[in-house]
C-alpha cells in the first residue's frame, strides 16, 4: 500500500496539495492514501520493498546488509520504480547514485518503459 501518515493538519494539508499537484504529471490515478497517523509497527521482513523484491538479481544486487532495506533509499527508489512509479527521465538522473551494473539498470530502464512511465 502506497500511504502518507500525517501529524498535524498542516502535514495533511502538504500532503494533498503535492498528491494533487503530481496527478497533474501523470496519466494513472494516484492510488497514495493520506491518513492520520496512529500506532506504526515496521512490516515483516519479507514485506519490506516488496515490488523491488520480485526482481530478486536486482534487489540482490544492492548488497544490503541485514534490514538494511528498510532505510536504505536506493532500496526505497528502485521499489518505487518496480512498482510503476517514476519515470525514465528521472531514472536517468539518480541511475548512478544506485551503485547498480549496466545490466541492471538497463533491465530498469526496461521495466520502465513497459510501464508506460517514460
Amino acid at each position: 500500500m502506497s500511504a502518507i501518515f500525517y501529524h498535524s493538519e498542516k502535514q495533511r494539508e502538504v500532503a494533498e496539495q503535492s498528491k494533487e499537484e503530481h496527478q497533474k504529471t501523470v496519466k494513472r490515478q494516484i492510488q497514495t492514501v493520506i491518513k492520520p497517523a496512529e500506532t506504526f509497527y515496521d512490516a515483516e521482513d519479507y514485506h519490506q520493498k516488496y515490488m523491488l523484491r520480485q526482481h530478486r538479481s536486482l534487489f540482490q544486487g544492492l548488497v544490503l546488509k541485514p534490514n538494511e532495506e528498510v532505510w536504505s533509499h536506493a532500496a526505497s527508489r528502485l521499489n518505487g520504480y518496480m512498482a510503476g512509479y517514476g519515470r525514465l527521465k528521472d531514472f536517468e538522473a539518480e541511475a548512478a547514485n544506485f551503485g547498480l551494473s549496466e545490466e541492471q539498470e538497463e533491465y530498469v530502464r526496461k521495466k520502465i518503459r513497459a510501464g508506460g512511465m517514460n
